[in-house]
């Protein structure tokens, strides 16, 4: 099933900064193949529905060598059923 994904991943327990392990994580995302853009507060991806469950297993088993005991995720799915849609035609369909 092709989705939309919000996602937002946060390490706890490591300090007010978070953007070392938010650099990790981006690393990941650049290397899985699929359509993901980053934005304030989280990341936008595209693909698969497994491909990004298997994705989201990468950045936790990844923050978990880097020593992260404890992880908090928020995640959001769209799909459509009647046309194929991308991440930048839902925002051309409101520009």
């Amino acid at each position: 099933m092709k989705v939309v994904a919000d996602l937002c991943i946060v390490p706890m327990g490591v300090g007010p900064s978070v953007s070392s392990y938010v650099r990790e994580i981006k690393a990941i995302l650049e290397t899985s193949g699929l359509n993901a853009e980053m934005h304030a507060n989280g990341t936008n991806i595209e693909g698969e529905l497994a491909d990004i469950c298997r994705l989201i297993e990468l950045c936790e088993a990844r923050l978990t060598e880097l020593g992260v005991q404890r992880v908090f995720f928020t995640m959001a799915f769209s799909s459509r059923r009647d046309k194929a849609q991308t991440m930048a035609d839902k925002l051309t369909a409101v520009s």
